[in-house]
């Protein structure tokens, strides 16, 4: 796979979990990575980690709520770099309850950052892309944005926007040479779903063909295909990782 030596990119979410694999692997590829997320802390020491790999890293807190926020680090990025190549929304939380309890607070905060965030962020970075003719958008969906989920239904309709703002979005730029793509992982071990109870645990493995969790790095790997010129040709898809929990 050809190396990403000379592209930027964008990581929200980027302190732990899946968005520091990705960024680690993006920076293992060659790509200057800009790592943003809320927690500065976590944050510098990802970039210390891709520092002592040879890589390189710059770190820019980020509540992705924020649209202020957004339009002055993206433009603080580009000041710095050029350009951005590459945008990983990966950033996204949860509040789950039934749907008959759900406060809207719960409702509001959930869409905000898992999908109004992908957008104004998407809408934030076109024009760099758009002036280069080049770029790559990927954007972290979830299985449950695909088959619902009991008690997450803020959760799963933000993630099954997602999944449609992808699409759109492809259509719209798929000319100028950018790509608009989704991963849909399934159980993944990060933090989010490390306090999940063994009964649980038992009935999710049941429900995988391969009969265990995902790892971040195997959803990192995926975002590193997508960001490649290999991928050149994929754009409006949704790329499920996911162990077999669904087909199709």
């Amino acid at each position: 796979m050809q190396s990403l030596d000379g592209r930027v990119a964008l990581v929200t979410g980027a302190s732990q979990g899946i968005g520091r694999a990705c960024a680690l692997i993006l920076a293992e590829a060659g790509a200057t990575v800009a790592l943003a997320a809320r927690n500065e802390e976590k944050l510098q020491e990802a970039a210390a980690q891709i520092r002592g790999a040879c890589g390189k890293a710059g770190v820019y807190k980020l509540d992705v709520s924020s649209e202020d926020e957004i339009k002055a680090v993206v433009k603080q990025i580009i000041a710095e770099h050029g350009k951005i190549d590459i945008l990983v929304n990966n950033a996204g939380i949860t509040r789950d309850q039934l749907s008959m309890r759900m406060k809207r607070p719960d409702w509001d905060t959930v869409l905000a950052t898992n999908l109004t965030a992908p957008f104004l962020l998407i809408q934030a970075v076109l024009g760099s892309m758009l002036k280069q003719r080049w770029g790559r958008i990927i954007n972290i969906t979830s299985i449950f944005g695909r088959i619902g989920q009991i008690g997450q239904a803020n959760y799963s309709s933000a993630k099954a926007g997602l999944i449609g703002l992808t699409m759109s979005v492809a259509r719209e730029v798929a000319s100028r040479n950018i790509t608009v793509n989704a991963i849909a992982p399934g159980w993944i071990e990060t933090a989010m779903t490390a306090d999940i109870t063994p009964e649980m645990r038992d009935t999710i493995l049941k429900m995988i063909p391969m009969q265990r969790p995902g790892r971040d790095l195997e959803v990192a790997h995926a975002v590193r295909f997508l960001a490649s010129e290999e991928a050149s040709y994929i754009t409006g898809d949704v790329l499920n990782v996911n162990g077999g929990m669904l087909m199709g």
